[in-house]
């Protein structure tokens, strides 16, 4: 068993765990904005009051792991994204304190109904320019970072930090179909319905322009015989565009948010064909930048009791809180 394998298996696990579960209540943070004052930002807020702070749990499982398992990727990553990286965390920790604030300080609501907003936006928009970064390549000069300070910056991150934001609101606007009701249920169908036609058009924006990046890309997608298999991706991720506007349509309680789901996952697939087997393209291979074996199986010992425990108490956690929140909380 090649454990490097396994490993990058684990950490883009715990990523694509926390993209999904993270990000819908990005995606209502940034929504916020558009309710009422009342009882509609209220039932937003409590929709995902009960499991937010779990989901981060996955950024410090996704985060840590890559730090233990591939240490090189790691120490190139972070200091070619640092800014990023920064405006993240602040982004994260200021819509954190505004969970706690906005019932404790009545006086002040609106400064942290808009900081809860903020910090989601700028969080959501800088983890979709971190994988631009990522994606359109990193400068290094034998195992450190040799590129400047904002190297990060340029149409592609752009690109990728709007689209990743849109997909966002549509994660947050079909979890909020399921929990929310009334006027606040009618207005998560209308965004789902807009934010579904966006996220598309950016889809296909951000997938023209990847393979035009890098030689190794475009090879992936477009040469035989790997053309084979990667037209499978599109062509799914179009049946389930299709599939999830019908049901948007037809205000189907769950439906919308499982299809958008899936959606990210195939969104994962496509970023795996593109990137297989290089931690950071396009020189540093998952095999370059992992740890000791000695390492690896060490961690993966305390990994396999933690995940399941993980996993456990997060699936528990949305059960207990299934259901509409309602306008006078879960029933």
């Amino acid at each position: 068993m090649d454990l490097t394998i396994v490993w990058a298996g684990i950490i883009a696990f715990a990523i694509f765990m926390y993209v999904v579960m993270d990000g819908f209540d990005l995606g209502i943070g940034i929504l916020f904005p558009s309710f009422r004052v009342g009882d509609e930002r209220d039932q937003a807020m409590n929709a995902i009051a009960p499991v937010w702070d779990g989901n981060e749990t996955w950024l410090v499982l996704g985060g840590g792991g890559l730090f233990a398992a591939f240490p090189l990727a790691y120490a190139i990553i972070l200091p070619a994204t640092y800014p990023l990286v920064i405006a993240m965390l602040l982004g994260l920790v200021f819509r954190g304190v505004a969970f706690e604030f906005r019932w404790r300080d009545p006086r002040h609501r609106g400064f942290w109904d808009m900081a809860f907003a903020g910090g989601s936006l700028v969080a959501a928009m800088t983890q979709g320019m971190i994988l631009g970064a990522l994606l359109q390549g990193v400068t290094v000069e034998g195992r450190d970072y040799a590129g400047s300070w904002f190297d990060w910056l340029t149409p592609y991150t752009l690109l990728t930090g709007v689209g990743v934001t849109t997909g966002y609101v549509l994660l947050g606007a079909t979890f909020l179909a399921m929990k929310v009701e009334g006027r606040a249920e009618d207005h998560a169908y209308r965004i789902a319905r807009i934010a579904g036609w966006a996220t598309l058009a950016l889809l296909i924006a951000v997938s023209l322009a990847t393979p035009l990046l890098e030689g190794q890309y475009w090879r992936r997608w477009f040469a035989m015989p790997n053309i084979l298999f990667a037209a499978q991706v599109p062509l799914l991720t179009g049946i389930l565009f299709f599939a999830l506007m019908r049901s948007i349509a037809k205000r189907r309680v769950y439906r919308p948010f499982v299809l958008a789901l899936s959606i990210f996952l195939l969104g994962m697939v496509g970023l795996g064909v593109s990137m297989w087997p290089y931690a950071v393209p396009p020189g540093i291979t998952i095999w370059d930048a992992a740890a000791p074996e000695s390492s690896q199986i060490f961690m993966l010992v305390g990994t396999a009791i933690i995940m399941p425990i993980i996993l456990a108490y997060t699936a528990w956690a949305y059960w207990v809180f299934r259901g509409k929140v309602g306008e006078h909380h879960y029933h």
